[in-house]
């Protein structure tokens, strides 16, 4: 308002002073000044309007960065958590099952004692009953002895001449199983390995049909495993899984089996494995462990194996 009131006044002064002509140019000059006032105030207007909107612009840009930040950080801590979680799971569950066979070869190992106790207080008990009844002990030997008459008669031999029984060398015979499995199964727990698979090897040679075979046949896939010598532990847990399919160490074995064929770097061998634990043996500890391993391994567990697995 200031501005026109000027312009005024100095145009009333020049009218005054001023000829027609030099009237007209002041007149467009004023009016020219005007404009040129009127456009620099619309830009200084639309320069301070397009600031603001730039200003709540930049806001909205860095409170959505911010909340992004957040969000990423979120889901970040969640996998975090939940792959911990999993390890824990996978981790408590291995050591579970660690802990129920280590019970489980102690088992073995006591009911082989029992056994042994067992047959030594029936013996026991029938010499008890042998020696009430008035009889003579039996001594294991063969043969008879000779009559008098037969001393020095030709064609005998000398024992015979002097009235000496002839004794048959005895054939060579399997220790009993329950002996020879209880000291295998001590030797194992001694981490006798050497000793142990030689007297689990003479289990299964001497007493093929026996539980206490399929045991030892799985404890030689133990050793083996321990070792790091997977392909025979393979071949063991194998022979536990195919000859002795009801035996309780199966599921086990089938385990372990797997556990050896990732460990050699065979992973479609170990996930067929591991999901035909987890169809054949679905309540046991081992099934568990056989789900949290493919969960890790980012692998899909179905309900039964393909039929190219079978």
């Amino acid at each position: 308002m200031r501005n026109y009131l000027r312009a005024f006044v100095i145009l009333l002064c020049i009218l005054g002073i001023s000829a027609p002509g030099a009237f007209a140019a002041n007149r467009d000059m004023i009016a020219l000044q005007a404009q040129v006032q009127q456009m620099q105030e619309m830009i200084v207007s639309m320069q301070q309007s397009n600031d603001e909107r730039y200003a709540v612009i930049h806001n909205l840009v860095q409170q959505t960065s911010d909340s992004v930040g957040k969000i990423a950080a979120q889901i970040d801590s969640l996998q975090k958590a939940a792959q911990a979680q999993q390890g824990a799971q996978g981790n408590s569950l291995q050591q579970l099952s660690g802990q129920m066979q280590s019970m489980n070869d102690s088992l073995d190992e006591l009911r082989a004692r029992l056994d042994k106790m067992s047959k030594t207080l029936d013996t026991m008990q029938s010499q008890q009953q042998t020696l009430a009844a008035g009889q003579p002990m039996p001594t294991g030997q063969t043969g008879q002895t000779a009559q008098p008459g037969q001393l020095g008669q030709p064609g005998t031999s000398s024992d015979q001449t002097q009235g000496m029984p002839a004794v048959q060398p005895p054939a060579p015979q399997a220790p009993p199983l329950d002996q020879l499995y209880q000291s295998a199964a001590s030797d194992y727990n001694a981490a006798k390995y050497n000793l142990a698979s030689q007297e689990f090897a003479d289990v299964i040679k001497f007493y093929p049909q026996s539980t206490q075979a399929g045991n030892s046949q799985f404890y030689l896939g133990e050793i083996d495993y321990r070792a790091g010598n997977y392909k025979s532990a393979i071949s063991n847990y194998d022979a536990t899984i195919s000859q002795y399919p009801g035996n309780p160490k199966a599921p086990t074995a089938l385990l372990r089996k797997a556990q050896s064929e990732l460990s050699l770097g065979q992973r479609e061998a170990g996930i067929r494995d591991l999901r035909s634990l987890i169809n054949r043996y679905p309540q046991t500890p081992e099934a568990m462990q056989a789900r949290s391993k493919l969960n890790g391994m980012g692998v899909r567990i179905f309900a039964k194996p393909s039929a190219a697995h079978e």
